[in-house]
């Protein structure tokens, strides 16, 4: 029979044959594991696997990413330069659009959900419940309450983590302000408890967000100045970003009708 018998092809022959078996055992191994990954982004994307929410870095522990440690900036009214809206009345929200404690302005732009995984990187990216995240931003003027703003507060709030890590805020999408690129500021705190004042914090970082957005935002009514000012940055050369797409939040919706941001915040437990 012509099959019989096949002849023998050498030693060269034979590695290839193994290289090609262990090579399939391995993406199998790594399809397998793929299934098993938790589902720690939310929102209407669900998980992010295009690479624009989050990369995998030398912080990288357990399958997520740590988020980069950033400055709070020169507004963060956290306590840690004077102003502090950590310890106002009612500053426990997730619509931080208006002023509170007797402020009385409300912040005017297109209409923004900001949500946030909060992750640990040490346990498998499980989800922390019971942290607290302090959330800050720019109005869509480039302006922040209690400073540029001295007699408001609006735009900060705080939220505390549910079950599966999350907390949302309901605002506006921030202006662009000369020499930064689109951003939001937020602090992750151990509990609701002690969110009271900069000293308690574990990890300070912000979000970006993509630029076909923030084209279509500054399109709209209001946001004029911001035009000029995106038109002379960029995300790579941001001082804080430096083009890393971990910080870049995924967003669905249209200036239209609203927006909704979704970022997975990996800290360290």
């Amino acid at each position: 029979m012509k099959n019989e018998h096949k002849e023998d092809l050498g030693l060269g022959a034979d590695l290839q044959t193994w290289m090609r078996q262990l090579n399939r055992r391995r993406a199998l191994k790594l399809l397998a594991g793929a299934t098993l990954m938790p589902l720690v982004a939310w929102g209407e994307e669900g998980v992010d696997l295009s690479g624009d929410g989050e990369t995998t870095d030398s912080n990288t522990t357990g399958g997520c990413a740590k988020i980069p440690e950033e400055t709070a900036g020169p507004y963060p009214g956290d306590g840690s330069n004077g102003a502090n809206a950590l310890e106002l009345s009612g500053i426990v929200r997730s619509d931080i659009r208006s002023s509170i404690a007797g402020a009385m302005g409300v912040a005017q732009g297109v209409l923004l959900t900001v949500n946030l995984t909060v992750v640990n990187v040490n346990n498998g990216c499980s989800p922390l419940a019971g942290h607290a995240v302090y959330l800050w931003q720019c109005d869509r003027s480039g302006l922040y309450s209690m400073y540029n703003v001295a007699q408001e507060n609006y735009l900060r709030g705080v939220q505390e983590t549910d079950s599966n890590g999350r907390v949302a805020f309901t605002s506006i999408f921030p202006g662009c302000y000369s020499g930064r690129w689109p951003h939001i500021h937020f602090e992750v705190y151990p509990s609701l408890a002690v969110a009271t004042s900069s000293t308690e914090k574990i990890a300070t970082s912000q979000l970006a967000f993509p630029k076909g957005i923030c084209d279509e935002v500054y399109a709209t009514s209001g946001y004029s100045g911001s035009v000029s000012n995106l038109a002379q940055t960029s995300l790579s050369s941001d001082m804080v970003f430096r083009g890393n797409t971990q910080q870049l939040a995924t967003v669905t919706g249209d200036a239209q009708n609203g927006l909704v941001a979704n970022l997975t915040v990996g800290i360290t437990g």
